[in-house]
């Protein structure tokens, strides 16, 4: 310490500027949403490739390039052990190369979101998953408004008031316990914690990112009034189960048609939206997605919009 203090002198004394590297500072604890919240487009790794729940996985992919991991547990086993597992390996693999505890994590749940009773039905579902410290949860086959509402108020605290009363938006309904494993992994108080499970933007504070995939004709039907209900984030379409549903293949003008109807209601709520690919970045970006997957699509597109780095 003496020598660097010594070293620091002779620079001032002879003029010379001394640079000190220093971890960045991450001004949120989700780094999706703080990139979302700077205009920038974000991407993300994992989904449907199965993510192996175990402490080493976590460990690895702490460094991910990735914006955020997207856990799948709606085709993959719905295992809370390995999901816990894993959100300890990621804080035992970081910090991030940005400063974060880990990356965010979202998770697709196995529930549906077919109905407003199956979706409350199964809202313990929603507990299990947040309390292992995950970041956000994508409801598939978002179907209804009912459906939505009912996810939105199964992860929200009673006290959280933003919001309600708007599109029938109720009062939260999540409980207290669970919340100590999660504020572990945050690394926050659990008081603190309380405080920023919220859903964003609804809740400009809120550290809780939610999404919705509208992938079947009966969603389509709906999109406009689904996508109205407060406290979602994000979302996508389905092309591939939207094309089942509607009886055509994936290149037909009946589906092209049905996904842009889906982002144009997108748009409209200013949903961060699913479809940056990585044949089309810059174009992707341009038409206003906000969301990609691949390392490749990430070079690109972080270069065209100026993101500062690290990344």
């Amino acid at each position: 310490m003496k020598f660097v203090g010594v070293a620091a002198g002779l620079c001032l004394l002879f003029g010379l500027t001394v640079t000190v590297a220093q971890t960045p500072k991450p001004k949120r604890i989700n780094r999706a949403i703080e990139l979302l919240e700077q205009g920038q487009p974000i991407y993300y790794t994992g989904s449907h490739s199965g993510t192996v729940g175990t402490f080493e996985q976590g460990k690895q992919d702490a460094q991910t390039f990735a914006d955020y991991i997207s856990y799948d547990m709606e085709a993959a086993p719905y295992d809370i052990a390995g999901l816990a597992a894993y959100m300890q390996g990621l804080v035992a693999g970081g910090p991030t190369r940005t400063g974060h505890r880990t990356p965010a994590v979202i998770v697709n749940v196995p529930v549906r979101g077919t109905d407003e009773a199956s979706v409350r039905a199964n809202a313990w579902m929603f507990e299990q998953v947040l309390a292992t410290g995950v970041h956000g949860i994508l409801l598939v086959h978002a179907d209804t408004g009912g459906a939505v509402r009912a996810l939105v108020e199964a992860v929200r605290y009673p006290n959280r008031e933003q919001g309600v009363g708007q599109e029938g938006l109720k009062e939260g309904t999540r409980g207290a316990h669970g919340a100590a494993m999660a504020a572990n992994i945050w690394g926050v108080s659990q008081q603190e914690y309380m405080q920023k499970a919220d859903v964003w933007p609804l809740n400009p504070n809120g550290e809780l990112l939610l999404g919705v995939k509208i992938e079947d004709k009966v969603a389509l039907a709906n999109v406009e009034e689904t996508l109205k209900v407060p406290g979602i984030g994000f979302g996508e379409g389905g092309p591939g189960d939207m094309s089942l549903s509607l009886g055509v293949t994936q290149h037909d003008p009946q589906l092209l048609a049905a996904e842009a109807r889906i982002y144009a209601a997108a748009k409209l709520h200013k949903l961060a939206w699913i479809g940056i690919t990585q044949d089309h970045t810059v174009d992707n970006i341009k038409a206003g997605f906000m969301i990609g997957s691949g390392e490749k699509s990430a070079e690109i597109g972080r270069k065209f919009t100026n993101r500062p780095m690290p990344y």
